[in-house]
């Protein structure tokens, strides 16, 4: 297993990079928004104490006087203003600043009578009076710097305290993912911190504890199931081999007796196949098997099922058609598939062809609920009715992801039911 990136460091040491440049970003647009306030502010107070001294002269002498402050004036006429100043108030009358040609920028009061009609306007070009724009750029180029520098500091700390906090982490990370199901090791790294990687540690502890005790039970049942099975079905074998050699026995006891013989291989095969199925560690031996003798024989075996019922079995299989596979997986795997079609099926034919290159075995039978269709090949999934355990496609299905077979049923309404079985690509070819 590969050795993971440590993301969760990299993660840090950006999330501290990523709020130190928003936190700078913020305060700067906060300190500009102050400048240009306070300057505004400050144009906006001498235009408020000139429009007052301007109604005071109105009222006391009857005319405007003169403004006081030097690149202030008075006009009582839009059109006496400058153009740039003219079309901005004709589109927009209660704007009070105005960024001109050449880099001029004005300020503007109008001065309303009792009514509120305004009766003239206080130009007030502040263009050399400007203390932000000449110092934007500076204080621009400083806030940057300032925001790198921060920035540096930001991940130099999130590396440290990235180191700090997830040094522990990846060091159990690198561990967990080295292990082995047959190596689990008693500790892991920081299991005696008191902290959340302690506390991790020591679950994932308990927890392989607990798979060292079930692969032990495994082991001990997988052995004394194989020994407990194996010697009934040898004592049946051999009792039933012993009774056909009496020169007396009746000829339909002597075909019950070779079924019995029969039947007792075939189980043995199937113990063999299903404990190897519950060894993880098992290899069953491939071997390159003619499809066509695996069909022919499973279906002499499973030929009870049909009973009375009159059903024409069709097989087209070329007879040099092999694959490679386990036998008695393939066995067990053939015996569930055509077992159920004989059990199942109520009329017509059942067929056992090849389809686009997979073998199919096809059936009429009772019609399969739709909601119970995606379900068939779980444990004890059956329709109302049946008389099985609901286990066969279930064994079916973890047979084929065993040996890397697929396996896919299809139901139809009309209650015809499709098993295919598709090998992988270097098997199922015919002899050149």
């Amino acid at each position: 297993m590969t050795r993971p990136h440590h993301h969760l460091r990299r993660r840090l040491m950006l999330v501290f990079a990523a709020f130190s440049i928003s936190i700078a970003i913020v305060f700067a647009l906060y300190a500009l928004a102050f400048a240009y306030t306070t300057e505004d502010a400050f144009f906006a107070s001498q235009l408020a104490d000139e429009v007052a001294q301007q109604r005071e002269s109105m009222h006391r002498d009857g005319q405007w006087s003169t403004p006081r402050t030097l690149g202030m004036r008075l006009y009582t006429d839009i059109a006496a203003m400058p153009e740039s100043l003219r079309s901005v108030l004709r589109e927009e009358p209660d704007r009070v600043e105005v960024a001109g040609a050449a880099g001029r920028h004005y300020h503007l009061a109008p001065i309303d009578d009792a009514q509120g009609r305004t009766q003239a306007w206080l130009v007030y070009e502040v263009s050399d009076r400007l203390v932000v724009r000449p110092v934007r750029g500076y204080w621009l180029s400083l806030l940057a710097w300032t925001t790198l520098g921060m920035t540096l500091l930001a991940l130099a700390i999130g590396a440290w305290l990235a180191h700090r906090i997830a040094a522990p982490l990846s060091q159990l990370s690198d561990k967990v993912a080295q292990l082995q199901a047959d190596t689990l090791p008693e500790r892991l790294p920081h299991a005696d911190h008191d902290d959340e990687v302690g506390i991790l540690a020591r679950g994932l502890e308990a927890l392989m504890q607990r798979i060292r005790d079930f692969i032990e039970r495994e082991r001990h049942f997988t052995r004394d199931a194989s020994h407990e099975l194996r010697t009934p079905l040898a004592v049946i074998r051999s009792a039933a081999e012993r009774m056909s050699g009496d020169a007396g026995l009746a000829e339909s006891s002597r075909q019950q007796l070779a079924h019995i013989r029969q039947s007792s291989r075939q189980l043995e095969q199937v113990v063999d196949t299903l404990l190897s199925m519950a060894r993880e560690d098992s290899a069953e031996p491939l071997e390159s098997l003619p499809l066509l003798a695996m069909v022919e024989r499973v279906i002499v075996e499973q030929a009870p099922l049909l009973g009375e019922r009159a059903l024409d079995i069709v097989i087209d299989l070329p007879a040099a058609y092999r694959v490679v596979c386990s036998q008695g997986a393939l066995h067990i795997l053939l015996s569930n598939l055509i077992g159920n079609a004989f059990a199942h099926s109520t009329q017509g034919t059942i067929r056992i062809d090849l389809h686009d290159g997979r073998l199919r075995i096809a059936n009429h039978g009772h019609a399969i609920p739709a909601d119970l269709r995606e379900h068939m090949h779980e444990p004890h999934r059956k329709r109302e009715g049946s008389a099985g355990f609901g286990l066969g496609l279930s064994i079916a299905q973890r047979l084929c992801e065993r040996h890397g077979l697929k396996l896919a049923v299809e139901h139809e309404d009309n209650g015809e039911t499709r098993a295919l079985v598709g090998f992988p690509h270097d098997n199922g070819r015919l002899p050149v």
